[in-house]
């Protein structure tokens, strides 16, 4: 057993579980599951130095606080997700006089999406706990992170997805070889089928907002983001350890929401890092959800945790969920830090779409979400020019281009002269 993990708490009634037993949620009260660490002994294994200076360029960095071991197969994609770049796009911060604006970039990873942090982790605890096939419900990202991960891991995989899905993400699965099965109806509908298919057939689960790993995968990029601020020098070359030691608690993050694993597990990367105390003070959180999902904010906005299903209607289809699977815990991710949810509408996410790809930055419906937020928020002064501001992209724009094209106008055809050429740019004034 991993030396580190030492049990799960219920996130509702507190109980806690023995580390041995494969647990998804509360027995008692279905509560989502906090994966626990041993803080002390991690403290006297690692030392914050050590991480900061590891020359590791992926999630595995972080082995000392995670709780699986090192993975096998490690030439593979599995090795490379996380180390996603943080951008600092000048004509966004120019057009809205921004002094400190960065965009964390998860397309980078290799299928492409922040997904891939938790696969990674859940393929390989599948690996440490003999499981012989893995299973999720996905509208496209996760189900494709967990047909990459396991197909570099040689493990097999079984995704259900709803038949709505953009064909880029189902094209994404089937390459990597899964059991792809689309079902007629919604995500939620999937996500069901899934938890009895695991039942029926001993299949591990790795459903967001249900297995309790993933959270413990989407952590690594609170991690990242207090290792990248912790760097003597960054990659916009700000001296920021010596200039502004203090920046990761006066620090911002917007992040999209959908069934609210994301911002959990930002949360839960930021709380390990307080308990161990290597930050005292832990950033904003902002979550960003769609207006026809947007599920948790209703709660958040209302003052309580309790979550009442919606019927999810937003092209942005990564964040479209009736019912959150992980609403608590993303209530608590905001409330907890002082930050707050933001609802934007669908034209403001194409909006958002096209003016962070203006800066070379080209995200999906979802990803794009998350700046939308931050524009609303900047718009009704909930944060000024001065904050330090991180926004999440979590996929990239590939995963979607009928979105994408949506967010912009379609090129024009022409005959192919010069002439055709000529009266063109003069209608359209270019020189």
């Amino acid at each position: 057993m991993n030396h580190k993990y030492i049990g799960y708490r219920c996130s509702l009634c507190g109980k806690q579980f023995d580390p041995r037993d494969i647990l998804y949620t509360c027995p008692d009260d279905g509560g989502n599951l906090d994966v626990l660490l041993d803080y002390g002994n991690i403290r006297e294994t690692i030392s914050p130095k050590e991480i900061i200076e590891a020359a590791e360029g992926s999630l595995w960095r972080y082995l000392p606080l995670l709780p699986v071991d090192r993975p096998s197969g490690w030439g593979t994609p599995l090795h490379f997700v996380g180390n996603t770049p943080v951008y600092s796009p000048t004509k966004i911060a120019e057009k809205y006089k921004l002094k400190s604006f960065w965009v964390k970039d998860e397309s980078t990873n290799p299928t492409a999406s922040f997904k891939d942090r938790a696969s990674a982790i859940l393929v390989v605890r599948a690996q440490e706990i003999g499981v012989q096939v893995v299973v999720t419900a996905s509208t496209g990202n996760a189900g494709a992170a967990l047909a990459g991960m396991a197909a570099a891991a040689n493990q097999k995989a079984v995704i259900f997805a709803p038949k709505s899905a953009p064909q880029a993400k189902v094209a994404q699965l089937l390459v990597y070889d899964a059991e792809v099965i689309l079902v007629d109806g919604t995500y939620d509908d999937a996500f069901d089928l899934t938890l009895d298919a695991a039942g029926e057939f001993g299949w591990y689960c790795r459903n967001t907002g249900y297995n309790p790993f993933t959270a413990e995968g989407k952590k690594t990029a609170a991690y990242e983001i207090w290792d990248w601020i912790s760097q003597p020098y960054n990659q916009t070359g700000l001296q920021l350890r010596n200039e502004k030691p203090e920046l990761i608690s006066e620090l911002s993050i917007f992040v999209s929401v959908g069934d609210g694993n994301i911002i959990s597990g930002i949360h839960k990367g930021f709380k390990d890092l307080k308990e161990l105390g290597w930050i005292d003070q832990i950033p904003k959180i902002y979550g960003v959800q769609a207006e026809g999902s947007a599920a948790i904010a209703n709660a958040y906005h209302a003052g309580h945790e309790d979550i009442t299903p919606i019927s999810a209607n937003t092209l942005a289809d990564s964040i479209a969920v009736d019912f959150p699977r992980d609403g608590v815990r993303a209530v608590r991710a905001v409330r907890d830090t002082g930050g707050d949810y933001i609802v934007v509408r669908d034209r403001e996410i194409l909006y958002a779409l096209a003016e962070l790809g203006q800066d070379g930055i080209f995200a999906e419906p979802a990803g794009s979400a998350a700046y939308a937020g931050f524009l609303r928020a900047l718009q009704e002064r909930k944060i000024s020019l001065h904050d330090p501001v991180v926004v999440i992209n979590t996929g990239s724009g590939l995963k979607d281009v009928r979105g994408a094209m949506e967010a912009v106008r379609g090129a024009p055809i022409i005959e192919p002269s010069i002439a055709a050429l000529k009266r063109y740019m003069k209608n359209q004034r270019i020189r």
